[in-house]
């Protein structure tokens, strides 16, 4: 019994000291989170204030697009001549250079046409100076003609006063006025004849040959069956790369104007981007620019806004927006966009299509002022 005593006489004793304790810890921890909450309210509050006034001084800056394309100078390669594809010495994505051949039509049937028109105008120009050289004689039968008919009206004159005398017959007096009225009409003719060969010449019996238009209408067509047979042969207008070569095959007959296969240029290449109306506010030639390609992920190009279009893209679609009606729709618009893309040696292909991020940085800021 005294042990029991002894045992319990401390748990009475200490009981109440450790509950104390206990309560006290309690009471402490309780005005701690009390105390505590508001503070961590107002912390909350003013950490999204912070970041609310942070977003919005800073927001308007940057304009991320991402409805943007890589694009190239490209041209579908043809020829205004027709004719049969002699050689086509590319290959399908071979790198060619400005003024590279690219396909070649054969030329036989253009020599044949140009050799027949060079005849042709040679021939003309002898042919124009036989003709100044006719008139020339023209001139000279007149002359004789006229002196003739001088002649003529001589004798009409003396057989007029020796028919009334006698001295010759009526016969020879008809004889001589009609021969004097042939030889007039003669000589009209021949003057007639002589006035066309002159206009013929353009009014100047010493004109130039060259300077005649049946002449320059000669040297036309031997200049154009020159420039047939020259676009007979297809150069690379600036360089690139081939694509879709194989659709022509030597021994195929080529239609003018007909597209034989396409050039992608190397080096006129930019971005396109199409961003929202909205976006543009604070947009401006020379901002630069930050270019992601979604082909090369982690990899930046520099670059600059290179022109603003001045209508939106909707205007020269096949059917445009129509708002003159009571029942449409508002929708933003875009406005494309050019931006330059500063390129260095060693960095990626990009190739024509490739979908890009741009963020423009228009150095735009927000000060509070604007707030009142």
């Amino acid at each position: 019994m005294s042990q029991t005593t002894v045992s319990e006489a401390p748990r009475v004793t200490e009981g109440p000291r450790v509950g104390d304790r206990i309560a006290a810890a309690q009471n402490r921890r309780r005005f701690g989170r009390s105390a505590l909450r508001p503070l961590l309210m107002l912390g909350g509050i003013l950490i999204v204030i912070v970041g609310s006034a942070y977003y919005w001084l800073t927001g308007g800056r940057y304009v991320s697009v991402d409805d943007a394309y890589v694009k190239a100078a490209k041209q579908v390669i043809s020829t205004d001549v027709s004719g049969i594809v002699l050689d086509v010495p590319v290959r399908e994505g071979q790198h060619v250079k400005k003024g590279d051949v690219l396909l070649r039509l054969d030329p036989k049937a253009f020599k044949i046409a140009l050799a027949g028109a060079t005849a042709n105008r040679d021939g003309l120009l002898s042919t124009l100076d036989a003709e100044k050289l006719d008139y020339q004689r023209m001139l000279q039968e007149v002359k004789v003609k006229e002196a003739q008919v001088d002649a003529d009206q001589a004798n009409f004159d003396r057989y007029a006063n020796l028919v009334k005398s006698g001295g010759v017959t009526r016969q020879e007096y008809d004889d001589a006025r009609f021969r004097l009225m042939a030889n007039r009409r003669q000589l009209d003719s021949m003057k007639t004849r002589a006035a066309v060969a002159l206009t013929k010449l353009g009014g100047d019996p010493n004109v130039d040959s060259r300077t005649q238009s049946d002449y320059l209408q000669a040297v036309a067509r031997v200049d154009e069956l020159q420039r047939q047979l020259d676009h007979s042969v297809i150069y690379a207008p600036f360089s690139g790369v081939v694509t879709q070569v194989e659709s022509v095959q030597p021994g195929m007959y080529l239609a003018a104007a007909t597209a034989a296969f396409g050039l992608v240029s190397d080096e006129r290449i930019w971005v396109e981007a199409n961003p929202k109306e909205t976006e543009l506010t604070h947009v401006k030639l020379g901002d630069k620019v930050h270019v992601t390609v979604d082909t090369y992920p982690g990899r930046v190009w520099n670059g600059e806004v290179e022109s603003i279009a001045p209508v939106s893209g909707s205007e020269f679609s096949v059917l445009p927006a129509q708002n003159t009606s009571g029942n449409w729709v508002k929708v933003v618009q875009r406005i494309p966009v050019r931006i330059k893309v500063d390129r260095k040696p060693g960095d990626p292909v990009l190739r024509s299509g490739m979908s890009v991020i741009a963020e423009i940085d228009t150095g735009h800021k927000r000060s509070w002022r604007d707030l009142f």
